[in-house]
């Protein structure tokens, strides 16, 4: 299971074939701006003949994934057109409700983000994985109903053992940036302790943030779930880190 395909999804695909792990991935996208999807084509698995794949994404008016990754990978922009993959590839259309890739169970739920934007929920396990990278909890609805929205979006989070959540910027940052889609590292936080998820990531950075800055930001966010009794543990989402589920959950 892959979710969004981002520039990291480049070198994953070199290491899922060097390790012998290439015969079959799921790749499910939130959404198609730039940045989630920028590293599909160059994933390496969509060459292989002996691979199987299946991508699935939200549509976006008329267009499903495979036309909207056409597009993309149309020759104006890339050499290699969609049609001319080597892999067997599948796609599906991902929306609110639920779908399985094997023992995988996999919910949808949109999320106030521009463009129609999926929450996703993995339960694998035992565990359950929330990933929702792009969504602005407070401020502007962004064509949804507001009127219970929270309050589904706290059930489709609830008790999981693992949230990355947008947390792109401080408070004070918010103020000028209302309405972009993005949420701030307190709310995020918010939402996991009203939930009673077990573990937060903070996800979504903003490029311009240092490492130095966002180790004091989860410091103080770490500080403030204590204070405040929420059993969240906070981190920060960083590329190439790994995060085992512990025998307790």
């Amino acid at each position: 299971m892959i979710l969004d395909a981002g520039t990291g999804i480049r070198l994953l695909g070199r290491r899922l074939i060097e390790e012998g792990r290439a015969q079959r991935a799921h790749v499910v996208l939130s959404h198609f701006h730039w940045d989630h999807i920028q590293g599909l084509p160059f994933f390496r698995l969509l060459f292989e003949s002996d691979t199987s794949l299946v991508v699935s994404g939200p549509r976006q008016g008329e267009d499903g994934v495979a036309e909207l990754l056409a597009g993309q990978m149309d020759p104006n922009y890339f050499p290699v057109p969609l049609y001319s993959l080597a892999a067997a590839t599948d796609f599906e259309d991902l929306s609110d409700g639920q779908l399985s890739e094997g023992s995988i169970q996999i919910s949808g739920m949109r999320v106030r983000h521009p463009s129609i934007t999926m929450g996703i929920r993995l339960r694998v396990a035992g565990h359950s994985i929330c990933y929702v990278p792009d969504n602005e909890l407070d401020g502007p609805t962004h064509g949804l109903d507001a009127s219970d929205w929270r309050e589904r979006l706290v059930e489709f989070v609830r008790d999981a053992d693992l949230l990355l959540h947008d947390a792109m910027y401080t408070d004070r940052e918010y103020e000028h940036c209302r309405g972009w889609g993005h949420s701030t590292f307190r709310q995020a936080l918010n939402l996991a302790g009203e939930a009673g998820c077990r573990r937060l990531l903070f996800f979504h950075h903003d490029p311009d943030r240092s490492d130095d800055e966002l180790d004091r930001i989860v410091d103080q966010f770490r500080n403030e779930a204590s204070r405040r009794g929420l059993g969240v543990e906070v981190d920060a989402a960083a590329e190439g880190r790994e995060c085992p589920f512990s025998e307790e959950t």
